[in-house]
């Protein structure tokens, strides 16, 4: 796996990552939700450095220009509900994208820190020989994007994946890596080195979903 860590050069995007894991701004749930949008944004662009381009003639009112626009058919797959406002951000950009869904979120049988990924819906085009950009903001674990990974297979095989994640923590990355195909790029904007024993990251900046959306029960 590839791993692009875009936080550690200076950037606007740390100023983006600073108000999403100010505990004083997230009290704005529309700021939060615009901030993560555009570090979407941020990683879409740099994401489109890698993607494959070709020549194309361009008509002018006064001519023609030949461009070097990108070929790659993409699906933008996000997970519910958290990754909703990081998909429009890279929508914003990849507006000829395809789109899909999944919803995963983490069940405790039994009430103490273990719990177990549950995937219940997914609703995507036909991926095969495409290029799959995953979309979650918080990459702790690692366990939901395996899991997603396992539903999509099931579903055809990609020609490329691309991870697109806000904050991961450093053992989520580890887990994935051995998870995901070698040729998988992980496109993330910071790295924070702890988790909590429920698989939270610190410092982190919270639950995304419910800062986003608001607090579920």
């Amino acid at each position: 796996m590839t791993i692009h860590r875009l936080g550690e050069s200076n950037s606007l995007l740390n100023q983006f990552i600073a108000e999403i894991r100010d505990e004083t701004i997230q009290k704005d749930s529309m700021r939060f939700r615009r901030n993560i949008e555009r570090i979407g944004e941020i990683l879409s662009y740099e994401m489109s450095k890698t993607l494959r381009y070709k020549t194309t003639m361009v008509r002018t009112p006064f001519g023609t220009k030949d461009m070097l626009l990108p070929e790659n058919q993409l699906v933008l797959c996000s997970v519910l509900r958290a990754g909703l406002p990081l998909h429009q951000g890279m929508l914003n950009y990849f507006d000829k994208a395809e789109n899909a869904f999944i919803s995963a979120y983490r069940h405790h049988p039994d009430g103490g820190d273990a719990f177990e990924v549950v995937v219940k819906y997914y609703a995507a085009p036909e991926i095969n020989g495409k290029t799959l950009i995953l979309t979650d903001p918080m990459l702790a674990t690692g366990k939901t994007l395996e899991n997603v990974l396992k539903v999509l297979k099931t579903q055809g095989e990609p020609s490329q994946i691309h991870i697109i994640s806000v904050i991961g923590s450093a053992d989520g990355i580890a887990y994935i890596e051995n998870v995901f195909p070698e040729n998988t790029h992980l496109w993330i904007a910071a790295i924070d080195e702890q988790l909590t024993s429920k698989g939270y990251i610190i410092p982190g900046l919270g639950d995304a979903g419910d800062l986003a959306f608001g607090v579920k029960r």
